[in-house]
């Protein structure tokens, strides 16, 4: 049987979609290169950019004055005389048993001047003084500054306080003032028991010593009420010796310190 030989036109129309394809890789080939074109541009700018801050953040500090490594040589540093700083000034160490002895030396010099203060009421057993190497201890009744179950201080009591003051002022020693009571029992509004009471009269003693120029750092206060007794309660005489104000003048400045 003899075939149909097709028609030209028809093998036309089947190989026009070459043309098509043809077309579409053409345009699709021209897309990358473009893109490629636009990626190298910005991979250069991120390039050129990334290495500029790593060389900002990553430079080594310059320092005014390079440190000398090895063998170089050391130049000389010129100053002016107001830069050279004078080597510091020690004092001479000091010898702690020629300091303890001043110290007591100066407490005894205190005693004997607080003895001419009070010679006379001393040699009528009405205040005593007692030293040591630590410690100054001067006893006053509390009659002579105080009335009975109060601690407003009476008008003679600031002439006492202040030949006490006299000695003790201009000077670093510590000082204590302990109030002590008997053993009669006080029950007021405002000394609800002797520990009160010889607390205000300690304080008040204290304060009275401020005011005559002695400082207040030096000075601490203190109430043993009827718990510390020098005699006996059962007698009036006992009771009366009871009833006192002590200042303990230490050797030593620091109140903290200062221990009996």
């Amino acid at each position: 049987m003899r075939r149909r030989r097709q028609p030209q036109d028809d093998l036309h129309n089947k190989e026009r979609w070459l043309i098509s394809y043809a077309d579409f890789i053409t345009l699709l080939f021209a897309f990358f290169v473009v893109m490629y074109s636009v990626s190298s541009v910005n991979e250069g700018k991120y390039k050129v950019l990334s290495e500029t801050l790593t060389g900002v953040f990553n430079a080594p500090q310059r320092s005014v004055q390079p440190v000398q490594v090895g063998d170089q040589p050391l130049r000389a540093q010129t100053s002016s005389p107001e830069d050279v700083i004078p080597p510091p000034v020690t004092e001479a160490p000091r010898n702690p048993q020629l300091d303890a002895e001043s110290r007591t030396q100066a407490l005894r010099t205190m005693a004997d001047q607080l003895t001419m203060e009070f010679d006379e009421l001393i040699s009528q057993g009405v205040v005593s003084l007692e030293t040591n190497e630590q410690w100054l201890e001067l006893n006053l009744p509390n009659s002579m500054l105080f009335s009975s179950g109060d601690a407003e201080p009476h008008y003679d009591a600031f002439q006492v306080i202040e030949k006490i003051a006299t000695v003790l002022r201009n000077r670093d020693n510590a000082i204590k003032v302990e109030g002590f009571t008997d053993n009669q029992p006080i029950r007021t509004s405002r000394f609800p028991s002797n520990w009160e009471l010889s607390s205000a009269r300690a304080s008040a003693v204290a304060r009275m010593l401020m005011m005559e120029g002695v400082e207040p750092e030096r000075l601490a206060a203190v109430g043993y009420g009827q718990y510390q007794p020098v005699a006996r309660n059962d007698t009036e005489e006992g009771r009366r010796r009871n009833r006192r104000v002590v200042l303990l003048i230490s050797r030593d400045a620091s109140i903290r310190g200062a221990v009996r």
